[in-house]
């Protein structure tokens, strides 16, 4: 889906949802990118989607920002957006903005990551 030089995206049907695992950075260069390729996917019937962050290094507000239209767009769709193994940086982030509120967090089985 993208593949910019600090971000990877990449995405996987599992079940009903759709896995979208993203490594790198989250930031103004990237989440643009970022939001327009999930959506794409939220438009071609992908509603249900987990988003594996467990290997984001890092998150400003526009990747904060990407994440709230993703969710939004989900919505719209009939869908949901839930956001999995979310580093710790991330998740006071989403906690201190009060997005963890809206934005649902899960494990990592729940990003079909199998140990």
């Amino acid at each position: 889906m993208t593949d910019d030089f600090d971000l990877t995206v990449e995405h996987a049907r599992d079940g009903d949802r759709t896995v979208v695992r993203v490594a790198g950075d989250v930031d103004l260069t990237t989440a643009p990118g970022l939001r327009a390729g999930v959506i794409d996917l939220i438009e071609a019937g992908h509603r249900d989607v987990v988003m594996d962050m467990s290997k984001v290094r890092f998150c400003d507000s526009t990747g904060l920002s990407a994440l709230i239209g993703i969710w939004h767009h989900a919505r719209q769709a009939g869908g949901a957006l839930g956001l999995a193994v979310v580093p710790g940086r991330l998740q006071r982030m989403l906690s201190m903005t009060g997005l963890d509120t809206v934005l649902p967090t899960y494990p990592a089985d729940a990003a079909g990551s199998r140990g």
